[in-house]
């Protein structure tokens, strides 16, 4: 089975959405047959590499809030994750555009990755404060899972992988994405927003049982009784 999942780095309801999900994966008998791939997304692609406008500023300005109301929402989400063991840190968050941070998650793609680079840019952004729209610190963060960091500076010197990132983009648009996470299910089933574990392996068992269906079959001849059932056969 193939889910793919429409994502950003800069997303707080994302992070919580893979938890969530990789939640729903350990109660799936079949995940390891489970083929995942994370799709690129901007929430903003407007934004600079590096705002200097907080994450509050941000969301009182989109919104309408007052300063204290994002304030005060942003310390709901950052409550929400915690009871998904993810510890948000939203006050030190360095808002800026995630272009740059997709490309390198693609290019981990292809070194089997992706999920590991995922996971540490969400951890550095909400976690660490780190800012996504800096080349040298994206750099640094996917050198300490594995990919050369001389390749991905000569990724982000380039144009490479820009392309896949604004497929993917387009492909959200043409679905009809329009928030995220969004979870799509071999291509026919979609889940969106960052549900509950419980959803999402709802989910999983759905778009599995309906790709591997039972067999069917019909049987010939009665029951004569020369079966076993249990600890006991009958005898006839």
């Amino acid at each position: 089975m193939k889910v793919e999942i429409f994502s950003d780095v800069a997303c707080p309801w994302c992070y919580i959405g893979k938890r969530r999900f990789e939640s729903a994966l350990e109660q799936f008998a079949q995940k390891d047959q489970i083929e995942i791939t994370w799709r690129s997304y901007q929430l903003d692609p407007s934004a600079p590499p590096i705002s200097g406008i907080s994450v509050n500023e941000i969301l009182a300005k989109k919104y309408g809030m007052s300063p204290q109301q994002a304030a005060a929402a942003n310390q709901q989400v950052s409550a929400l994750a915690s009871e998904e063991g993810l510890e948000y840190h939203l006050e030190k968050a360095q808002y800026g555009n995630t272009f740059d941070a997709h490309r390198l998650i693609q290019l981990a793609a292809t070194r089997q990755l992706q999920d590991e680079v995922e996971e540490r840019f969400f951890k550095a952004y909400f976690n660490e404060g780190a800012a996504l729209g800096d080349r040298e610190t994206l750099v640094q963060l996917v050198s300490e899972v594995g990919i050369d960091a001389e390749e991905a500076r000569a990724v982000l010197a380039g144009n490479e992988f820009t392309n896949e990132v604004r497929s993917d983009i387009g492909r959200a648009r043409e679905l009809g994405i329009q928030g995220v996470p969004f979870f799509l299910f071999d291509e026919k089933y979609g889940v969106s927003g960052a549900q509950s574990a419980e959803v999402l392996k709802k989910a999983l068992d759905r778009v599995w049982a309906e790709s591997h269906p039972a067999p069917k079959f019909v049987t010939i001849g009665g029951d004569d009784g020369n079966s076993c059932e249990g600890d006991s056969c009958a005898i006839a």
